[in-house]
């Protein structure tokens, strides 16, 4: 923590919900860094405690397991995406071939959003507490909502339904969009030795080759 931010945090009540807010932030940035790095697995909440200006213990406050620290930082992620997509909203003409490119688009920049929900997402909400999961689960489904209101206002034509069946089928893909779009050196050299075709599609490649088919349904 800087110099800045220990002063801040002085002048700042204990118990606070300022104190627990910047508690919390420096948490998950402490996390999101040890990530860049190190896999899901190997991270634990001592190696987490010793990247923060506090005790391991102390965080034991703010987040019960290593799953619910993860939880955040998604939750942190779809807000951030819900924001991108409002933007989508401002468009004087809107169609279907701009609702899959910036879907697309928004998607491009959620590259840790659709990793960790391509490795660890059952894991964070079987082990996170009920209020915890509940927070997400609001943050969550504004994006469900979000996508919604963006097809109402680029296929009005849509009916309920058909908007329906669109997320039911965009948001299971989107757990699978990582893996296909991030290889490892070890996964290439395992595919050459199975002699498999692989050719390297962006996110943005993927996202709007599959909204584009599912538009047309």
């Amino acid at each position: 923590m800087s110099e800045y931010n220990v002063r801040e945090e002085k002048t700042m009540p204990k118990g606070s919900p300022e104190l627990t807010s910047a508690r919390k932030e420096e948490i998950i940035n402490a996390c999101l860094n040890l990530y860049q790095t190190m896999s899901f697995k190997e991270i634990t909440i001592k190696d987490i405690g010793d990247a923060t200006s506090f005790t391991r213990t102390s965080i034991y406050n703010y987040f019960h397991t290593k799953e619910e620290i993860f939880l955040a930082i998604l939750q942190r992620e779809y807000q951030k995406w819900v924001e991108e997509l409002s933007l989508l909203e401002e468009e004087d003409a809107p169609s279907e071939e701009k609702l899959a490119k910036g879907i697309a688009e928004t998607l491009d920049k959620r590259s840790l959003m659709l990793k960790i929900l391509s490795m660890n997402h059952y894991d964070m909400e079987e082990n996170s507490r009920q209020e915890n999961l509940d927070e997400f689960k609001i943050t969550y489904g504004k994006t469900l909502s979000k996508v919604d209101d963006l097809l109402k206002l680029y296929c009005p034509q849509k009916t309920s339904e058909q908007r329906q069946n669109f997320i039911y089928a965009l948001f299971p893909f989107l757990y699978g969009i990582y893996p296909y779009t991030y290889v490892t050196q070890k996964q290439k050299k395992a595919m050459e030795y199975a002699e498999l075709d692989f050719r390297y599609h962006s996110i943005y490649e993927l996202t709007f080759s599959f909204i584009k088919q599912l538009l047309e349904v």
